[in-house]
């Protein structure tokens, strides 16, 4: 196994945690309001609206670090 897919998923689990531990710990009501939704309140556990905003983040992590399609390596250079 590759030590950086390792500490990758690692990571990842480490962020999984702290998110269920801020749920378990933080389930009061909250009001969310979203500029773009012009009126409209949401109004839900404190812990989903952490959960959404973790969640739009490492989407939008992914979508700006996007890997692009990489070129291939000649036949030559595969073997070495």
């Amino acid at each position: 196994m590759n030590s950086k897919f390792f500490l990758r998923g690692l990571g990842v689990l480490i962020l999984l945690f702290v998110v269920l531990y801020v749920g378990m710990n933080n389930t009061h009501t909250v009001d969310f309001n979203f500029p773009i939704l012009p009126g409209k309140k949401i109004s839900q556990p404190a812990a989903f609206v952490f959960f959404a905003l973790f969640a739009a983040g490492v989407l939008a992590g992914l979508l700006l670090r996007g890997e692009g399609k990489q070129e291939e390596k000649p036949a030559a250079a595969k073997r070495k």
